[in-house]
């Protein structure tokens, strides 16, 4: 998956997730885009800063998303409803899962494995390692929503 920060010609700016750029020009020039506030089909990429990965012997921190809630606030009552539903719900599950961090992939096949007990588990992998764990049988899921790590917490 790909995030990419977007504008409508009205100025409102929103967040777009999709599984390529290459998906992202389809749905654009098929007319599927529109603006969550205002419905404008007229969207386009904004400006951003490019993601340069840092040394590998570097940790990441996550950054807060800034003003969540303003285009929730345009959205229609039941959709906002849902999404607040399912952030408790995620939050709710978070609570019985342990954080795993950079570990994960090798936590994750440890359990489906029987090497190490079975438990709820979440924490940081990349989308090939993601993938390869599902095509070995191991269930995984992506959170729907971001999660700072226990250790970035102050």
């Amino acid at each position: 998956m790909i995030a990419f920060d977007l504008n409508c010609s009205n100025g409102h700016r929103f967040e777009g997730w999709f599984a390529s750029s290459e998906d992202y020009s389809k749905q654009q020039s098929s007319g599927l885009l529109a603006c969550p506030i205002c419905d404008d089909m007229t969207v386009q990429k904004a400006l951003s800063v490019p993601h340069v990965p840092k040394k590998g012997n570097q940790r990441s921190v996550a950054v807060p998303i800034a003003d969540v809630a303003a285009p929730a606030a345009a959205a229609e009552p039941a959709v906002v409803e849902f999404v607040q539903k399912l952030a408790v719900a995620q939050s709710e599950m978070l609570k019985q899962s342990q954080w795993v961090g950079g570990q994960f992939a090798e936590t994750a096949r440890a359990i489906h494995y029987g090497e190490e007990a079975d438990r709820l588990i979440h924490g940081e992998t990349s989308a090939d390692e993601a993938k390869a764990l599902m095509e070995e049988g191991v269930q995984v899921a992506p959170l729907l929503f971001p999660v700072v790590p226990p250790s970035a917490k102050n």
